[in-house]
């Protein structure tokens, strides 16, 4: 069970000069909470930072800040939290709780964006995972009942 397997490669993607009223068109026409701020070394998005829905009422709503002058670099999340496609779920899940993050970018061997994977993906993960053991445990029980009348 690795990151890379389980992470959601849909990612929505912009560049530092986004203003934060394009952000919130593309998070809305999307159906997403957040933005990967990238940008391009060759072939490569690289992972520069995020920008999530929480971001932009917090930094730029509630201060009242005038929206023509703010850009996505103003109020991203610098040195996102990245992981490889290989690292394995448990680590992956750690390091989201150690650093406190609910989201984590999945990146390749050569540091270029390949997924992201959320709390709520994980919460997913895991409820599925819950759902099959309570099924084997019904199946076992049915299976022994049938073995040894």
């Amino acid at each position: 069970m690795t990151a890379g397997k389980y992470c959601n490669r849909d990612v929505v993607i912009t560049e530092l000069d986004t203003t934060v009223t394009e952000a919130a068109r593309l998070m809305r026409k999307h159906h997403v909470g957040d933005l990967v701020v990238t940008k391009k070394q060759g072939e490569e998005n690289l992972p520069v930072g995020i920008v999530t829905d929480r971001d932009l009422v917090v930094e730029v709503l509630a201060q009242e800040v005038s929206l023509d002058s703010v850009t996505v670099k103003d109020v991203m999340s610098t040195d996102p939290v990245t992981v490889t496609e290989d690292e394995t779920l448990l680590d992956t899940l750690e390091l989201m709780k150690c650093r406190g993050v609910r989201r984590i970018l999945v990146v390749g061997s050569q540091g270029g964006l390949q997924g992201i994977l959320s709390a709520d993906d994980a919460v997913e993960l895991v409820t599925e995972a819950m759902n099959s053991l309570v099924k084997l445990t019904r199946r076992e029980i049915s299976h022994e009942k049938q073995q040894r009348p």
